[in-house]
C-alpha cells in the first residue's frame, strides 16, 4: 500500500482520505495512520501545489545556476549548503557529480534580478570558484505535470 499510496498523493495531493482508501481498498484510517507515519520518517516532507507562474507574472523568470566550489575543510560542502539554501530566491539545491558541484533553481522577478543575485550574493560567496546561470526559456512539465499545451512558438513572427 505505501508505494501506490505514495505515487497517488504525488499525482493529486488534493485526495481525501476517503477517495485514496476506495481507490487502495482499504479503510480511511489506515490511510491516515500511514500518512501519518510517513510525515513522522520524513518521507512525506510537503505538499504543494504546481503553479504556472508566467501566468501570475509574465516578466517572472527561472534560472538553473551550477556552482563549482571549493569545499571547507571541517564541513565539507554542508556550511556552503545552508548559507545558499537561506536565500529566499533559491527554489531547490542539489550536491551533484560530474562537472558541477551544485545545482541551484532560482525563481526571481525577473532575468535581471536573477542576474544581480548571482553576481551579488551567490558569486561573492566564500569557496565559489565559479557560476555558469542557465535562464529557463519554455517550461514542458514540471513535478509531472505538463505546461507546454498553451504556449506558442513566436520563431514564425519574424
Amino acid at each position: 500500500m505505501r508505494n501506490s499510496l505514495l505515487k497517488m498523493v504525488r499525482e493529486n495531493a488534493r485526495l481525501t482520505e476517503d477517495q485514496l482508501a476506495a481507490m487502495l481498498n482499504t479503510t480511511p484510517d489506515a490511510v491516515r495512520r500511514e500518512l501519518t507515519e510517513l510525515e513522522k520518517e520524513g518521507i512525506i516532507c510537503g505538499y504543494h501545489a504546481v503553479v504556472d507562474w508566467e501566468k501570475v507574472d509574465p516578466e517572472s523568470a527561472t534560472a538553473m545556476i551550477e556552482l563549482n566550489v571549493i569545499p571547507r575543510k571541517d564541513t565539507g560542502f554542508e556550511e556552503l549548503a545552508e548559507t545558499i539554501l537561506s536565500y529566499p530566491e533559491v527554489e531547490s539545491l542539489y550536491l551533484l557529480s560530474g562537472g558541477c558541484d551544485f545545482s541551484v533553481l532560482v525563481k526571481g522577478r525577473s532575468f535581471r534580478q536573477i542576474a544581480n543575485f548571482v553576481s551579488s550574493r551567490l558569486a561573492t560567496l566564500d569557496g565559489v570558484q565559479s557560476t555558469a546561470t542557465h535562464f529557463v526559456l519554455r517550461r514542458y512539465k514540471e513535478s509531472g505535470v505538463y505546461f507546454a499545451g498553451d504556449q506558442r512558438d513566436e520563431r514564425g513572427d519574424i
